[in-house]
């Protein structure tokens, strides 16, 4: 059973920085892609950003430029950097894996505030 767990929400003032981690129970580089997604309370789920087996990444235009999606492999972590935050930017975010089976983790909450 592949298992992931998110870590590394909190709390953090606009303009802030927060780096999320996401530990696999087997190597990252198994899966097919990964990706961050988010909700906010109220609203409906959405894509962060993703990362390809082979590294290639994409991100939502609403955090392109503020947020990097990286992956170790050896480590089985996937990790999302989000630098500049925005109030909006508050949310649960969930670590997300596709290989034949698509996987989530719990959550973690992140909370952009002043």
């Amino acid at each position: 059973q592949v298992q992931l767990v998110e870590s590394g929400g909190g709390y953090v003032q606009p303009g802030g920085s927060l780096r999320l981690s996401c530990a696999a129970s087997i190597n990252v580089g198994y899966f097919n892609a990964m990706g961050w997604y988010r909700q906010a309370p109220g609203k409906e789920r959405e894509l962060v950003a993703t990362i390809t087996s082979s590294g290639k990444t994409n991100h939502a235009d609403s955090v392109r430029g503020r947020f990097t999606i990286s992956k170790d492999n050896a480590k089985k972590t996937l990790y999302l950097q989000m630098n500049s935050l925005k109030p909006d930017d508050t949310a649960v975010y969930y670590c997300n894996a596709i290989n034949t089976n698509v996987y989530w983790g719990q959550g973690t909450q992140v909370t952009v505030s002043s």
